[in-house]
């Protein structure tokens, strides 16, 4: 797969292939010197991080959603976006479309996506439909799954810049990428201004870091901060809602 041949991956060196290898059997960013999800359990830690950080259990039963916005960054291995699918369809209405957006500057290949998600057979019949559609995701941005419920779309390049170009207003944000001390280019002011302009009073968020960096650029932003117990290994994570700034 080639990256400039994505019509949506802005200046011709933006983006590059993800370089990865794989140690004790998960996929290792070679470039970040870190690991795509946790060696605890990469499904539980989304489940618990991204879903229950943002209340999506709970939030996805009214019967009354007609549709839901969901905006990542760093798409990875998709595995966010897999377990967000597994609970809407569970889930929410029949007749509710979730539209999950994501921004990535290094995104696998098919053969590396394809492997990790190997790593989850209780996602099969989730991830097999997005695997044959993920050469086409990444050359045409947006594609529709799983009878027309869910789109998905990508957005390739790094993801401030990504995220001027999104019109779509969020009700929750997955705070994803690579850790600030691995990955400090992306977990920076102009990114949490960004998640400001993509929010209204009933956005929430989650992350999996509790970076004092972090926190404070939410808080400024104009994002209410909250932290809990983190997942595994990880003492605190931060989750919240954007309640605006005082200065308008």
């Amino acid at each position: 797969m080639s990256d400039n041949s994505n019509p949506h991956s802005g200046t011709e060196d933006s983006t590059m292939p993800a370089q990865l290898v794989w140690q004790d059997g998960l996929p290792y960013s070679t470039k970040f010197q870190d690991v795509y999800f946790s060696s605890d359990n990469g499904l539980l830690e989304t489940e618990y991080v991204f879903l229950q950080g943002n209340d999506l259990p709970t939030r996805w039963k009214q019967a009354d959603l007609k549709h839901f916005t969901i905006i990542e960054t760093g798409f990875g291995t998709g595995l966010n976006f897999l377990c967000a699918a597994k609970l809407w369809l569970a889930t929410a209405p029949k007749h509710a479309v979730l539209h999950f957006i994501s921004v990535e500057k290094y995104p696998l290949n098919l053969n590396d996506i394809s492997a990790a998600l190997i790593l989850w057979p209780e996602l099969s019949e989730l991830s097999t439909p997005l695997i044959h559609q993920y050469d086409t995701l990444m050359n045409t941005t947006s594609i529709s799954l799983y009878n027309y419920r869910i789109q998905l779309s990508v957005h390739i390049g790094d993801a401030t810049e990504q995220l001027t170009r999104i019109t779509n207003i969020a009700d929750a944000w997955f705070l994803d990428g690579f850790s600030p001390a691995k990955n400090p280019e992306m977990w920076h002011s102009g990114l949490f201004l960004e998640m400001a302009k993509h929010a209204r009073p009933s956005t929430t968020f989650a992350t999996f870091t509790s970076a004092g960096d972090v926190r404070r650029g939410l808080i400024n932003a104009g994002f209410k901060v909250n932290k809990r117990s983190g997942f595994g290994k990880k003492r605190e994570m931060l989750c919240g809602e954007f309640i605006g700034t005082s200065n308008g």
